[in-house]
């Protein structure tokens, strides 16, 4: 992907909220992959919301930057997946990181509901295939101002 013009901030770089946009296009490539994108939402009534999303940034991207979205499935249950990932420069350097808590939702309520078989069997060998990848130092991360014992 690109950092595109319209993106930049009055810093001179990517604004906030289009990390989140990488980030979010490049989940939409993951859950294709598990069987969850759009045909999934048509035919079988089923999609994901987005329970929880923590985002760090790491370092600015300016406009024109290429960038890639590297995800990790860190754990899941019937009902719920947890993924790392991390927004990489084309060059390799870390920009910025997201972790997330996703929700899988029918439709006709919309009530959370468990995933069918066939969908929780590609995140679980989805999921055993990224075990082997190193736990991101980055994940569990609390949003507070660390304070020194007196």
């Amino acid at each position: 992907m690109t950092v595109e013009d319209a993106w930049i901030d009055y810093n001179g770089h990517l604004n906030m909220a289009y990390y989140h946009v990488l980030f979010d296009r490049s989940v939409d490539y993951l859950f294709e992959a598990l069987g969850l994108g759009e045909t999934y939402r048509e035919k079988r009534g089923g999609t994901t919301y987005a329970a929880e999303v923590h985002v760090c940034y790491v370092r600015e991207l300016h406009r024109g930057a290429p960038v890639v979205v590297w995800n990790q499935v860190i754990d899941h249950d019937a009902k719920r997946l947890h993924v790392y990932q991390e927004l990489r420069h084309a060059d390799g350097w870390l920009a910025a990181t997201s972790e997330s808590l996703t929700l899988h939702v029918h439709t006709s309520g919309p009530k959370v509901s468990p995933f069918p078989a066939d969908i929780l069997g590609k995140i679980a060998a989805m999921q055993n295939a990224h075990a082997v990848l190193p736990k991101p130092d980055r994940i569990g991360r609390a949003v507070g101002i660390p304070r020194r014992s007196s």
